[in-house]
């Protein structure tokens, strides 16, 4: 072992406490860090996420109507120029311009779509919706909207529609029912629900009704055209870049979705602002601590210093070995605060199952199938105790017979709870753990040990 190796690792032998305490003042600030950190970045990607779902990266639309000025007037006049009412306009020679939208790099997926407003009715019931004509093939490769099915499936051939769940809620359709779907100038035709998708968004649910292109079309009077042209790109961060490109070929207005929604990218820059001012501040603080400790540890030690000097010891080494004693503060401090945050943030994560399904790593993974499967059970229970449905559904999950039946330890080893049950019993899942109440046992039915009376 070199020379100041040992000399650092004997002057942190001999302070046992105040090493101790550095130990734990770096550890938890560091633990602080990865915890925030995983948390906020997991938050944005949710966000983003969820955000991406319900839209296309890249939207090329028509250009709106602006007023013109008819005749120049000879003498200058304060003129106020008036926006025009906007009415639903088409793409000109939208297949050129989709065909030169699909050439930019980049790009995915392309599909078109027909938009407007119509009345959804059933019975006395009615509801203003947002119309959607889409081909069901080239549109679920731009937004995944198959896998955000509720109940039937995405199919709008013929006469098929597919509704939102709030929708579906308020005239009370389900799969297999019909509606009746009119426009503004009073066209209107039957369709028959295939399906009722769940976006996470209340307006989304309540307002999007998907048909078939062609259905649309003929609903819209709109003939052979169509209202936009919907992009999906490799790089989500990179669509403002591509909508820009995507612009200066077609001609056309192309909107990202970092446009459409800059309010929350604003939001989300602020948060990480934020984050990265704490981070920074734990930073300093943690360095801080180390100094001062150092600063203290050579004040402390300047009798030692003296000797090693006296002995020969070069100022170098002496250095060395304070600089050694504050690596190793680093470096164990550093290792045991990311052992923590890591510890806490999957303990959150198992009290927290349907909150965190944003988090990266297993830990959001392993919340959102704990609650996915409880949710499961809960069902086939009939809304009434789902880990007696768990349970008994055991054998088809592949789990052992041991699981399926636990045995009974020994008496020495038999510890029992008035409040909490036996404490050898397991919960099927963590929703269970999180919501059991106590004195009950999901695993297990055996009745608490009577308790002894004393002699």
């Amino acid at each position: 072992m070199p020379f100041e190796w040992f000399v650092a690792l004997r002057f942190l032998r001999e302070g046992r406490l105040q090493t101790l305490l550095i130990f734990v003042g770096v550890g938890v600030g560091v633990a602080v860090m990865v915890f925030l950190t995983a948390l906020i970045d997991g938050l944005q990607a949710s966000l983003i996420k969820n955000t991406l779902t319900i839209q296309a990266h890249v939207v090329i639309r028509p250009p709106e109507e602006e007023a013109r000025v008819l005749a120049t007037p000879a003498e200058p006049v304060a003129a106020r120029v008036k926006k025009r009412n906007q009415r639903d306009r088409t793409l000109d020679q939208w297949p050129l311009a989709l065909a030169a939208a699909t050439q930019v790099p980049g790009v995915e997926a392309a599909a078109v779509t027909v938009a407007g407003s119509a009345f959804a009715t059933r019975g006395n019931a009615s509801r203003s919706i947002a119309l959607r004509g889409v081909e069901p093939e080239s549109f679920t490769r731009v937004i995944a909207i198959s896998d955000r099915m509720q109940s039937g499936a995405f199919r709008v051939l013929g006469d098929e529609t597919v509704v939102g769940a709030e929708l579906a809620k308020d005239l009370g359709i389900r799969v297999g029912d019909k509606i009746r779907v009119s426009s503004s100038d009073g066209r209107a035709d039957v369709f028959v629900v295939a399906g009722v998708f769940d976006l996470g968004n209340k307006d989304v649910n309540q307002r999007w009704v998907f048909v078939s292109i062609r259905a649309a079309q003929t609903l819209l009077a709109l003939g052979r055209d169509v209202s936009t042209v919907e992009l999906r790109v490799t790089d989500p961060f990179q669509a403002e870049t591509i909508a820009q490109e995507v612009a200066a070929r077609t001609g056309m207005v192309s909107e990202s979705w970092m446009t459409l929604n800059r309010q929350l990218l604003v939001a989300l820059s602020s948060q990480s602002s934020s984050s990265y001012m704490i981070q920074f501040f734990v930073v300093l603080a943690v360095a801080l601590g180390i100094a001062s400790v150092l600063a203290v540890n050579v004040a402390q030690k300047s009798r030692e210093i003296g000797i090693l000097r006296a002995t020969g010891t070069s100022t170098c080494s002496i250095l060395g070995i304070f600089l050694v004693q504050g690596g190793i503060v680093g470096v164990v401090g550093a290792v045991s605060g990311c052992l923590l945050g890591t510890r806490a943030l999957f303990r959150w994560a198992r009290h927290q199952p349907g909150r965190l399904a944003h988090l990266p790593g297993p830990a959001g993974r392993g919340a959102d199938a704990d609650r996915l499967r409880h949710r499961d059970r809960r069902r086939a229970a009939g809304g009434g105790d789902p880990c007696a449905a768990g349970r008994a559904a055991r054998s088809s999950d592949g789990d052992p017979q041991w699981l399926r039946r636990p045995r009974r330890p020994s008496s020495a080893s038999r510890r029992w709870s008035r409040t909490t049950g036996p404490r050898w019993s397991r919960p099927c899942c963590a929703v269970c753990r999180s919501t059991s109440t106590p004195g009950s046992s999901p695993r297990s039915s055996v009745p608490p040990a009577p308790a002894r009376a004393r002699s």
